[in-house]
């Protein structure tokens, strides 16, 4: 039997078929009489042979197919189309049946690219065009599996819908053109190592010119009368009469056998982000192959009826819109991540995650017994004789909270959120008392080294009078000193232990661990909370973070964790000031630190980069330390630190800061946390849309900490 002859009629069902599903099936209401044009290919394929059982299954499909619902038709187009594949691989030699018991012990080490569809576990070497080498460069993506690649979304898109006219092309703006090729030339310059291949086209309002640098293999792809299609910047060429030309352009060479085959341009196109030797393009044609290969197989993990409930679209539909979009044409709603499918696939995302914590809140609940802390009460009482001030209200309700989580038989997971200086260490200190007096032993984990050590200098000043052991451990510690350290925390004597992650390494062992206090929770991964948490037989859990978080953000991200918040600030202490100051308005900025300055005032000034680069245009801590002392504030002492200081240099201008020998410290954000000087006032920080929110209140958090007014300017 002649394969070629059989090949020719499969191609002519295989061909409405795919135009049918092209974009999300957006043509599938253009195919009419499908029905009757299957049958009659298939009883052209019967003439070859009668056995290929797939033949049968394909004409079932298409049994009154012309009166479905759309729905079912795509369903059906979907099926027949993994059989075709099917009878493709088996070329008409033998019978499907025959090949398939042939090769039946063979089964479990069949090839991947033998396989009708691609599973979500297929590695992507095995995927159409992608072979080992670019196997390897997708695997620095982060892509080994479909499944991977189908999760690698587009960071953005752009609009190359809109075909202009030569002639209607408007300067400096991304434009879109079709037209015929009248040249394809490569030229040399005056330097001869550089090349620059020009392609001309024409279109009934006149010629443009398309240039890449140095790309002299580019003329392989284009022939004289073919018509493709441009994108780009436009601009004007001065040597060739001030024509129209875009440099570097995205191209694509129009089919007429296959129109509807374009992904690169005449349509909104997805921007993958890449890797050193994988091209955009590359990445978005191999992209659009595994999409097209695998989509049919992605299956969510939503059931129907919330799916129905939301009117959430599925997640093969979902996959294959939020990779080449068709149904929406607004390139602001994609490039937000506001679209239908991009809704789709973040609500499973979320949903799992919730769904997940809820488990392991409920397993913890109802399954694992903890430590049962007796409230005696007497340390307590001791230390709030000590105390200056009475606790606010909200401090006394969060630790009421936390009181009935220790007494009861389950183990405490508890957030405590609260601004900077509303007084979380005490309700902290508070609630160790407790741990240590019922016998266990309290680790304290703060993410930098600075923040350890003042948490050391106020808790051994509180903890020290009621003869309690405290003890620091932190990585920058000696030998020796560490050594000492790890065995009062082996033996139980060191009581309360305050360090950095230095804290979860292997070599340290407590005797009997109750309590795990971490603060800047945002600071931590689940990974290190978890083993820090291992040290101890199920101990209590406090977090702690200064950052505001909303509500249902709280229970999506922090859903295992029960939540308290101190919503109050001390007596005395006023809320910081936030002011926001445009450029224009920089002087008027600078007139209010120096009032503040000459009440006796200091000041921080905060900037996101150590020094200037060619790439940002950022104002740099060191030039513009120079620059505040120089010209702005020639009379005051300015200061600089920053995270590529040394230890003991830091510590050199943190404390003629704190000792008020410095008036303006200029920093970056190594003072995020950990840093308390009462005279501070104002934290003033460039660029703040650099910042993350966190940052922004740990930032706004190192001022406000004493007894005067303070001010945060952006």
């Amino acid at each position: 039997m002649p394969t070629d002859d059989f090949n020719i009629i499969l191609d002519r069902i295989k061909k409405p078929l795919e135009f049918a599903s092209r974009d999300n099936f957006a043509n599938l209401t253009r195919v009419a009489a499908l029905e009757t044009v299957i049958r009659a290919q298939l009883e052209e394929l019967r003439r070859f042979s009668s056995e290929h059982i797939e033949l049968d299954s394909i004409e079932r499909l298409f049994l009154g197919f012309d009166n479905l619902p759309i729905d079912q038709k795509k369903n059906h187009i979907m099926k027949a189309t993994a059989l075709i594949k099917v009878l493709e691989h088996c070329r008409g030699e033998m019978p499907c049946s025959a090949h398939a018991a042939s090769h039946q012990s063979e089964t479990s080490s069949m090839s991947y690219e033998m396989q009708p569809s691609l599973r979500m576990d297929t590695p992507v070497q095995f995927c159409k065009g992608i072979g080992p080498k670019l196997a390897g460069l997708l695997k620095k993506l982060g892509i080994f599996t479909v499944e991977d690649a189908l999760f690698h979304l587009p960071w953005r898109y752009e609009d190359r819908g809109n075909l202009k006219k030569i002639g209607r092309l408007t300067y400096g703006s991304y434009e879109t053109v079709m037209g015929e090729v009248v040249s394809a030339e490569v030229t040399r310059t005056r330097r001869r190592w550089v090349q620059i291949f020009e392609l001309v086209i024409k279109d009934t309002s006149g010629i443009l010119v398309g240039s890449w640098y140095n790309q002299p293999f580019r003329h392989k792809s284009f022939k004289t009368g073919q018509t493709v299609i441009l994108s780009g910047i436009v601009k004007s060429n001065p040597y060739r009469g001030g024509i129209p030309q875009i440099d570097n352009p995205e191209y694509e060479i129009m089919d007429e056998s296959e129109p509807d085959s374009l992904i690169h341009t005449c349509r909104i196109v997805p921007i993958y982000r890449t890797t050193a030797g994988l091209t955009v393009r590359t990445l978005r044609s191999r992209m659009k192959a595994i999409i097209d290969s695998c989509c049919t197989t992605a299956l969510g993990s939503l059931p129907d009826y919330l799916m129905r409930k939301y009117s959430l679209m599925s997640a093969a539909e979902a996959f294959s819109e939020v990779h080449f979009p068709v149904r929406e044409k607004n390139v602001v709603i994609l490039n937000g991540g506001k679209s239908q499918a991009h809704r789709r696939l973040s609500f499973e995302e979320l949903f799992i995650l919730q769904l997940g914590l809820a488990l392991r809140k409920k397993n913890v609940a109802t399954e694992k017994k903890g430590i049962s802390f007796n409230a005696i009460g007497k340390l307590e009482k001791a230390f709030r004789k000590m105390l200056p001030y009475r606790l606010t209200d909200s401090q006394e309700r969060v630790i009421a909270e936390i009181k009935r989580d220790m007494t009861a038989a389950r183990p405490m997971n508890r957030l405590v959120q609260g601004d900077v200086g509303c007084g979380k260490t005490v309700v902290a200190m508070v609630v160790t008392l407790i741990a240590v007096e019922n016998g266990h032993q309290v680790c304290i984990m703060a993410p930098t080294e600075i923040l350890a050590e003042q948490h050391f200098k106020n808790i051994s000043a509180m903890a020290g009078p009621l003869g309690i052991t405290v003890r620091s451990l932190t990585g920058r510690m000696k030998n020796k000193e560490k050594e000492s350290v790890l065995e009062e925390i082996g033996s139980g004597a060191a009581q309360i232990i305050i360090g950095t992650h230095a804290l979860i390494e292997e070599n340290v062992k407590f005797k009997r661990l109750g309590l795990a206090v971490i603060d800047e929770q945002h600071r931590f991964g689940v990974m290190q909370r978890s083993m820090l948490t291992s040290k101890g037989y199920e101990p209590d859990v406090l977090v702690m973070t200064a950052t505001p978080i909303p509500r249902t953000l709280a229970l999506t991200v922090y859903g295992d964790l029960d939540i308290s918040v101190i919503d109050e600030m001390p007596p005395g202490r006023s809320p910081v000031l936030t002011k926001l100051y445009v450029e224009a308005r920089r002087k008027e900025a600078y007139q209010f630190i120096e009032d503040e300055l000459k009440k006796g005032r200091q000041v921080y000034v905060v900037y996101p980069l150590v020094e200037e680069t060619e790439k940002s245009d950022l104002k740099a801590a060191t030039e513009m330390a120079a620059n505040l002392q120089m010209k702005i504030f020639p009379n005051r002492r300015v200061g600089l630190l920053h995270g590529r200081m040394k230890p003991h240099e830091k510590e050199a201008v943190m404390l003629s800061f704190k000792s008020g020998e410095t008036d303006i410290l200029v920093s970056t954000t190594v003072i995020e946390v950990g840093v308390d000087v009462p005279n501070a006032t104002v934290m003033m920080i460039e660029h703040p849309e650099r910042f993350g929110l966190a940052q922004l209140h740990q930032l706004r958090g190192r001022v406000g900490r004493g007894m005067h007014q303070s001010y945060c300017i952006l």
